[in-house]
């Protein structure tokens, strides 16, 4: 739907604007001020008649990266909330509480001076009210209208990027006077002084808005999966999937569902064709489990050319005993036990009795032939390997996980309806030396070998060292109980680690079964071994053309043992528990490339850190696991998988290789044009992955996905999905960062955004001013949302983020879904006492920035891997007592992380949500109280990712003007 939206008068230009009471302003515009931070964009007032906008000297087209913030930034003390402490998730958003916006019935034609971007509907033919004035555009900046869901901008401010407003103090989180360019726009002749003005915020496109809007309107049907190409609700809506022949969105997202035909086209713009698989995905309860079928003997019916797997698109011809395949199009025969006669459409009459036939997703048993050298697979196992240095100890966390694994081994993954695990459990200890245990049943006590050869690992027992958790029960606990007093006195810090990982892969390879190691580590590993490493930080790297090296390993010799552990079917998941420096970069990249997960806990405290160190460690040990997996992605013919993402190993350009893949995973492929596409018959994936279950069975999960295809630029832009977008350009631009300058990494995206809204612009919007900036319908968000990926602390990191942490972040978001990005680059923000205490449903959210939130209330901000809880200085002393048991503001104490259990509605209510924000997402968050004014602010402030950022990244608005610029010199 499109709404042409009128715009409220404007004063004359050269007039004070009315100024709205709570309304904090900052100049913008003017002068380098002494006091204020450098900024990327240059003060911006739109085209004027008869004058081409050129740069202004010494202003970059794209804006660099800069470096660290003033002095003053607060340091983040070791043990509270410290950046490292990340996690992942999903999303569900609300409508802004404090701006109420509503849609405009009917076309209505434009107002004398448009304000807000257009978002228009990519439709060629539009119906646009009278275009403004060329003086109207004059005095309104780049005259921005707006279209679409969005609201009239209160009567206050035309678009103008002089500095604006009565003299105020500077508003938090903006700098003082907005240092920049000469500007340019004023009439010829002598200077005049600019009007005070600013873009309002109300009147650009709203992120709650447009999720809220998806709510209402696709919420409550289910999405039903039977139509080809049909763009799915967004992934903060929750609704529920039908199955009808193309694989739920859980599984498979895109980031457009109409396909141009042309790869000319496609190059013209620039939208990137990529899915986001996640072929484990959880469902929710009401949702069914893909079907398992068996073909006995003969397995899974496949073409014989292209070796794509029977599915729905396949067509039966000479009255069912020959196939056509779907994607190569060869002519196969049907086996005489699959024969089955057509109806009068050319449809199998048992089309609906089979999964393969019928459903986007379901599995096959694989055969014998489906496994390593043509035997069955043993069931997996599980090594724990435990850092036993005198950090390790010093810290209570040995204690604490010996204690947690007493019952967490009950807990191990089951098939179905198993009545207990088939996985067997082993146990290592080390620090310079390992320590490997035999915990054999007939044993009254554990037994202990120590290999202190870490040069030529081997491990010195077969027979206990993998053993099934009930049998050997007695032993394990008797083993768990000694760990922590074996080691209590230990006077030794250094540590080893890639022996560590070797020694887990050899005893799976001795044992012939695949599995995953649980590694459990404090430190640098300098002891000498090899994947020795030194400490290589250096943060004057930042901003040169050496950055690069900080996200790269540091030796080779990681990458070559992934490499066996991948073979071998071993999958390795890192829990880090670090007080310094101890490179992410190299430590991970085992994980990374067998399809573990990395978990950091900076400065462990166990009465800080435990609750979440031991939620994480239950959910990473009772997640459902595919072992031993490869991936392939199969293509009609037009396009081809040719670029891949995510967590995992390629040893050729088709296979995804998995030592290990969790529910959580996902794997990113971008697809090329090879040849045209046909309108007609549409684009088709089939993504197939063979594992083994956590109960030794081989499997095949078979996706489908069909996709339209188009000869029209404005069917792409209608069918784009922005959240897939996103998420696709900031894999893509984190991968970047291993080989190019950050800021190369910055520019390039920049552009690209650009380029897709210019082509728009220029091909699909109807003919207007070339001051408004016009944006599609369901791209509207793209800006807000590249803007919160330039700021992030990968491409952008501020004084307190430190190498590791943003290591650390570069290899999550790699394997995020799409759910998780969306609430990682905008963060979730959600006002406590502005619903009713009985209402049951989340809060509504509104925007993240410091102009939303009021002193007098509180809010809980979320980003999948960081909860805060912000408390106003003016909050009412009733609210205080209610959820902090105290009596005043002065008496909260900040950093909190654990709210008093009261027995009242508020605090019940608060605990509640916080529990139910959890449970959405795949890492816990742990809670950290900020009050106003206090110093952890500054922390709090940094998820603020609509305003300015201390390290110089640009507010929502500049950004959205600093692209309109972009988008028009692309033009011009």
């Amino acid at each position: 739907m499109n709404v042409n939206q009128s715009a409220p008068p404007v004063p004359p230009f050269g007039q004070p604007q009315p100024v709205y009471p709570g309304y904090h302003q900052s100049s913008y515009g003017g002068q380098p001020g002494s006091t204020a931070p450098p900024t990327h964009y240059g003060a911006y007032n739109g085209p004027v008649p008869g004058y081409q906008e050129t740069l202004a000297p010494g202003v970059s087209r794209a804006p660099p990266s800069l470096g660290a913030p003033p002095a003053t930034t607060a340091q983040t003390p070791c043990g509270q909330a410290a950046y490292g402490q990340f996690g992942q998730g999903d999303v569900q958003n609300g409508p802004s509480s404090t701006v109420q916006m509503q849609r405009l019935s009917g076309s209505q034609p434009f107002g004398s001076a448009p304000l807000a971007p257009v978002v228009s509907q990519p439709t060629v033919l539009q119906p646009y009210g009278p275009l403004p004035t060329s003086s109207q555009v004059t005095a309104q900046l780049a005259g921005m209208q707006i279209s679409g869901a969005m609201a009239p901008a209160p009567p206050t401010l035309g678009l103008g990027y002089g500095s604006f407003g009565p003299g105020r103090g500077p508003q938090p989180n903006y700098g003082s006077p907005y240092p920049g360019a000469p500007t340019f726009g004023s009439q010829p002749g002598p200077p005049q002084p600019l009007p005070p003005k600013r873009l309002d915020p109300d009147a650009i496109p709203s992120p709650i808005q447009v999720i809220e809007d998806d709510r209402n309107n696709r919420g409550s049907e289910p999405f039903v999966t039977g139509v080809r190409g049909q763009v799915p609700p967004l992934v903060t809506t929750n609704f529920l999937v039908k199955d009808q022949g193309n694989a739920s969105p859980r599984y498979i997202r895109c980031t457009s569902y109409n396909i141009p035909c042309t790869s000319d086209m496609a190059k013209q713009a620039q939208v990137p064709l990529a899915a986001v698989i996640k072929p484990l995905a959880r469902l929710p309860p009401e949702e069914a489990s893909p079907y398992v079928v068996d073909h006995g003997e003969s397995g899974p019916l496949r073409c014989n050319r292209c070796k794509a797997y029977m599915c729905p698109f396949m067509q039966f011809i000479e009255g069912g005993r020959r196939f056509q395949c779907c994607f190569c199009s060869c002519i196969n025969d049907v086996p005489p036990q699959y024969f089955q006669h057509l109806d009068h459409t050319g449809k199998r009459v048992d089309a609906y009795d089979r999964p393969e036939l019928s459903l986007g997703s379901y599995e096959f048993l694989a055969t014998v032939d489906y496994c390593k050298n043509n035997k069955f697979p043993s069931p997996p196992a599980f090594i724990f390997m435990i850092d036993v240095s005198y950090n390790a100890i010093r810290s209570g966390l040995v204690r604490l996980l010996c204690e947690e694994l007493k019952s967490l081994l009950d807990c191990l993954p089951r098939e179905g309806r198993a009545e207990e695990s088939a996985i067997r459990v082993g146990f290592v200890t080390y620090n310079k030396v390992l320590h490997f245990y035999n915990v054999k049943s007939s044993l009254a006590q554990p037994q202990m070998m120590v290999v202190s050869d870490v040069a030529d690992m081997f491990v010195p027992l077969l027979d206990g060292f993998l053993v099934n958790v009930n049998e050997s029960r007695a032993v394990i606990t008797s083993l768990l109980d000694q760990i922590p007093e074996m080691f209590a006195d230990t006077r030794e810090t250094e540590t080893v680690f890639a022996p560590v990982i070797q020694a887990g892969m050899e005893a799976l390879k001795a044992a012939e079964c695949a599995g995953k190691l649980f590694l459990f580590h404090t430190s640098l590993p300098i002891a000498e071994a090899p994947g020795k490493l030194k400490n290589r930080d250096d943060r004057k790297l930042i901003n040169t053309d050496k950055e690069k090296t900080l996200f790269q390993p540091q030796t080779g010799a990681y990458q070559t043992l992934a490499k066996e552990c991948v073979a071998q079917g071993c999958c390795v998941d890192l829990f880090l528990f670090p007080n310094q420096y101890v490179d992410v970069a190299t430590l991970c990249v085992v994980p990374q490339l067998t399809g573990g997960s990395v978990y950091k806990y900076a400065c462990f405290q166990v009465e800080n850190d435990q609750e979440r160190f031991l939620s994480d460690l239950r959910r990473d040990v009772q997640k459902v696991v595919g072992f031993d997996a490869v991936m392939r992605v199969r293509t009609s013919t037009g396009i081809r998988a040719v670029d891949f993402f995510g967590a995992f190993y390629m040893s050729n350009t088709t296979d995804v290789e998995l030592a290990g893949l969790d529910g959580d995973k996902t794997v990113t492929v971008e697809f090329k044009h090879d040849d045209r596409l046909n309108e007609e018959s549409g684009a088709l994936l089939q993504c197939a992955l063979l594992y083994t279950s956590c109960a030794g069975q081989r499997r095949l999960r078979i996706h489908n996905l069909a996709l339209n295809c188009c000869t029209q630029l404005a069917d792409l832009y209608r069918n784009c999905e922005t959240d897939t977008l996103i998420n696709y350009m900031a894999k893509f631009a984190y991968r970047g960062v291993l080989n190019s300058p950050v800021k190369t990494v910055r520019d390039a995206l920049i552009t690209q955004c650009a380029q897709i809204l210019a082509c728009y612009r220029k091909n699909c919007a109807s003919p207007s001013s070339a001051g408004q900036l016009i944006l599609p319908e369901c791209m509207k968000l793209l800006p807000v949302y590249l803007n919160c990926v330039l700021k992030s602390d990968v491409l952008q990191p501020g004084a307190e983020v430190t190498t590791d942490d943003r290591a650390y972040v570069r290899q999550l978001v790699t394997s995020m879904d799409v759910a998780e990005t969306n609430v990682f680059f905008y963060p979730r923000l959600l006002p406590l006492t502005k619903s009713p205490i009985e209402s049951t449903t989340e809060p509504p959210a509104v925007r993240a920035s410091e102009e939303r939130l009021s002193d007098g209330d509180i809010y809980l901000l979320e980003n999948g891997l960081n909860l805060f809880l912000w408390v106003g200085a003016s909050v009412q002393q009733g609210v205080v007592q209610s959820l902090f048991s105290v009596s005043s503001f002065s008496q909260i104490t900040s950093g909190l992380s654990i709210l008093p259990v009261l027995d009242n509605p508020l605090s019940k209510k608060v605990r509640g949500l916080v529990d139910s924000l959890r449970a959405q997402r795949s890492r816990y968050m742990k809670l950290i109280v900020v009050k106003q004014e206090d110093k952890l602010e500054m922390l709090f402030k940094h998820f603020l990712v609509e305003d300015k950022s201390l390290s110089g990244g640009a507010s929502y608005v500049d950004f959205l003007c600093h692209m309109h610029k972009e988008i028009r010199q692309l033009l011009s």
